[in-house]
């Protein structure tokens, strides 16, 4: 659960909540599963792989799939970008578990699976295709709207003047280490207090660049819905950042 939903799960009378802060990328490291919803997997900016064989997949599909079977996966999942985020799907559990599997023990760290696989999206009543397989990977990284390229992030933590580096993470995790030069308000500070956020970052004007960072990007997207509801010109980091100190490392 993120921090939003933790907070709307409260408002709604909830009260033993309790929030993962390392998010997603921690619980897909440790083997989890996690499911793609209906629209990421029709329009996200993704790399859907089929693990079925080629004649089902010519016979019927998810559009803009990219067919690699399950039996010839292991030689060939290094086609897939490795920074690229994965969805997969079979109509095998135990393939599309073993695919993902093999992703994450060779360094991909964004997949996910359409929930109950092929005939789970048939059943759903998601749209598909048919006809001749297609095998090439094609994946370009896209920004999303206000979010900062790490060159660009990684650029105003060498000159401060470039923008001012917001860190909306808790407390405890700003103990362990944080970047130098950078602000901190922990997110449900930020959103609670909002009114004085002028008052606690030093200097700060409406048309000055403001790079937001957490430790994957959530809480950081959050934060700047926030401030750009009130005209700030926010901006905000995507990518896996760990402190230790003042020795921190970004990974997209």
């Amino acid at each position: 659960m993120s921090p939003k939903s933790a907070g709307q799960a409260v408002k709604a009378g909830y009260k033993n909540i309790r929030v993962m802060l390392s998010g997603e990328p921690a619980w897909i490291k440790a083997g989890y599963p996690t499911y793609a919803n209906y629209g990421w997997v029709c329009r996200g900016n993704i790399v859907l792989i089929d693990l079925r064989s080629a004649e089902k997949d010519a016979a019927s599909r998810i559009p803009r799939s990219v067919s690699i079977p399950f039996a010839e996966f292991a030689d060939n999942y290094d086609d897939i970008p490795i920074k690229a985020p994965v969805v997969l799907y079979s109509d095998n559990d135990k393939e599309t578990a073993a695919a993902q599997k093999i992703l994450l023990d060779n360094g991909y760290k964004k997949v996910s699976r359409v929930e109950g696989g092929f005939l789970g999206w048939k059943r759903l009543g998601g749209n598909l295709t048919k006809g001749p397989v297609v095998t090439d990977v094609r994946w370009k990284r896209i920004l999303a709207e206000g979010e900062v390229s790490v060159a660009e992030f990684e650029k105003a933590l060498a000159d401060p003047k470039e923008a001012t580096i917001l860190d909306v993470r808790t407390r405890a995790e700003v103990a362990e280490g944080k970047f130098p030069n950078s602000q901190h308000i922990p997110l449900d500070e930020l959103c609670k207090d909002m009114d004085q956020f002028v008052c606690k970052i030093q200097d700060l004007q409406k048309d000055e660049k403001i790079y937001i960072h957490c430790t994957t990007g959530a809480r950081a997207e959050m934060a700047y819905n926030e401030l750009k509801k009130r005209d700030f010109n926010a901006f905000f980091l995507v990518a896996e950042v760990e402190c230790e100190g003042d020795d921190c490392t970004i990974e997209e």
